[in-house]
């Protein structure tokens, strides 16, 4: 359904973006951010499914920076080269990553108002885009990984956010994910009885029920706030 367009940030880097298309008129866009696997077949496949319900979807490559062409698996070894490329883009300087999601977003505009969804480290990115960036009208992270340590917790969004969390994801305790929650009662927060990766139906952590059911409250969410 969709394919790789180039986009330029701010400061002039290029970076490629995949890109689905809906059937009909779009009904606003949907930015998806990555997990720490690449633009991989998975997030082109979430990009799709966005798609299909309406949105002009946008994903870019958010790893384009420190390494080009990651498409990684769910094995031990992908798990470790994503953290070591994950780790290597967080030391880029702030406006770094940030501008490549920026420059998705004003992309992503030509189609009416811009929700941004994201997965682990692409939740992380989301919450960071929900309070730092322009041109947003709500945001969606999924188990974004540091979203609940101090420095994330003191930001604040300046659209609205739902929060999709793990009760059984030992990388973000279900404590935090509390505390997070009383330190924004504007944001929707809601828990699965599922683990880290919950909506990835590559992983073996995947949940099909919690999947589902948030993937219904993104779109009710997107459809109030994008409509």
């Amino acid at each position: 359904m969709g394919q790789f367009i180039d986009l330029t940030a701010a400061d002039g880097f290029t970076f490629p973006a995949y890109v689905a298309e809906p059937s009909g008129a779009p009904r606003g866009a949907v930015v998806v951010l990555q997990e720490i696997f690449g633009v991989n077949s998975h997030i082109r496949s979430v990009a799709d499914g966005y798609a299909a319900a309406g949105w002009l979807a946008v994903a870019p490559a958010t790893f384009h920076r420190v390494q080009p062409g990651v498409d990684l698996g769910y094995a031990e070894a992908d798990v470790k080269a994503g953290s070591a490329l994950k780790a290597a883009a967080e030391a880029l300087p702030w406006s770094g990553v940030l501008q490549d999601v920026q420059a998705a977003i004003e992309y992503a505009a030509r189609a009416g108002k811009v929700g941004i969804v994201g997965y682990c480290w692409g939740g992380l990115l989301t919450w960071r885009a929900a309070c730092e960036l322009n041109g947003l009208a709500a945001a969606a992270p999924y188990y974004g990984g540091g979203m609940t340590g101090p420095a994330e917790v003191a930001r604040t969004p300046r659209v609205p956010v739902l929060a999709h969390f793990g009760r059984k994801d030992h990388w973000i305790p279900v404590p935090a994910v509390e505390a997070f929650r009383q330190a924004h009662p504007a944001v929707e927060v809601h828990l699965y009885d599922a683990d880290h990766g919950f909506n990835c139906d590559q992983r073996g952590s995947y949940d099909a029920a919690a999947a589902t059911l948030a993937r219904e409250r993104t779109l009710a969410f997107f459809d109030k706030h994008l409509g």
